[in-house]
This record gives C-alpha cells, structure tokens and sequence, in this order.
C-alpha cells in the first residue's frame, strides 16, 4: 500500500515539474489574433492504394485565435485545383481520374508542441467544400458537385523565433467521393493590431 502512495507522488512530482516550464514556453506565435496566408504545391488521391493521383495548386488564408501557447482555433478558407497525372502503364489508355476543384471553408484546433524556434503541430476539425470532385478508378466510379463535408488534419512545423513561418502537409478527406486532396504548404502569420 505504501509502494502505491509512492508512485503516484512521483508521477505527480514529475507532472508539476514538467508543467513549470512549459506554462513559460512560447509554442507558437504570442497569444492574441492574427492573419495566416498559406500557398503550396496541391495533390489529389483515390482511397485505394491505386497509382492514379491529381497535381495542382492549394492556397488558404487562416484567422488565428490563439488561446494559449500550445492551443488556438482557426477558422479557415481557401482553394485546391488539381488535374489527374497518370503515371502507371495500366491506366494510361483508360479514363481513370482523381481531380478536386473546390472552395474549402471550416474550422480546425491546432496543438502545438512547445520548442523553441522549431515547433511541430498537429491540427484537426471539420469543413465543408463547394466545388466538383471525381474518382474514377478501377473499383470506384463517383462524380460529385455541389457541397460536400471533409475532414481536415494537418501536420508541420513552426518556424522562427516568434514562430510566424509555418511548413506543413494538410488533408482534406472527403468520405463521400472517396478521396483526400491536400498540399504541402508554406504560410506565414501576420498580426492584427
């Protein structure tokens, strides 16, 4: 009975000792609102492991509300065009295609972990598209326009010593037309004063 007092003593030892310094650590920019601008090179695929994926262009503008130093919620917009790039031999002659041509607009919650000069994240939410997707490949034949939900989830990195340069890859999945488009992105943040 004693041994177990012990251990969690310590385990409470070790949580007040780790959560000292990181109340102190900037994780990503200083609280209060700003403006995130992201550009990057968009992409497009089929949920089966099918070698048929889209390339284009993603683009996207971010209001931050930074709450905390590890935790801020975004509400989001922006744009993802993409073209099919068949590169395997047995879909060259066939119809198959994977495009995504829509408005994305949503919120999502961003985590960060609190490192100086380079911090990772991870973010995640909900949204809604506007636009026309297509999966034509072997097993899967869908057309959609219109508005559709997807799910956004983003991985990165913050950079700088205010951390206001950000690198990221982010998905958008799109359960009801069976695909996910996303980018690898580069944003910068702005404040509004």
């Amino acid at each position: 009975m004693k041994q177990n007092y012990l251990a969690t003593y310590r385990i409470l030892f070790v949580i007040v000792l780790t959560g000292i310094p990181l109340h102190a650590v900037q994780a990503q920019t200083a609280r209060g609102q700003y403006i995130r601008a992201s550009i990057g090179f968009g992409m497009s695929a089929p949920y089966e492991d099918v070698d048929i994926d889209g390339t284009g262009m993603y683009a996207q503008g971010e209001y931050l509300f930074n709450m905390r130093s590890w935790f801020s919620l975004r509400p989001y917009a922006g744009v993802i065009f993409t073209k099919t790039r068949k590169s395997g031999d047995d879909y060259r002659d066939r119809d198959y295609k994977v495009t995504s041509n829509a408005f994305l607009l949503g919120g999502k919650a961003r985590f960060t972990a609190p490192i100086p000069w380079v911090a990772p994240y991870l973010e995640t939410g909900v949204g809604a598209s506007l636009g026309s997707f297509e999966t034509y490949i072997p097993s899967v034949h869908i057309k959609k326009n219109g508005i559709l939900w997807h799910i956004p989830l983003s991985l990165g990195l913050l950079v700088g010593p205010r951390h206001d340069v950000d690198i990221g890859l982010v998905y958008y999945y799109h359960p009801s037309a069976e695909q996910f488009s996303g980018a690898l992105a580069f944003g910068l943040s702005f404040p509004i004063r």
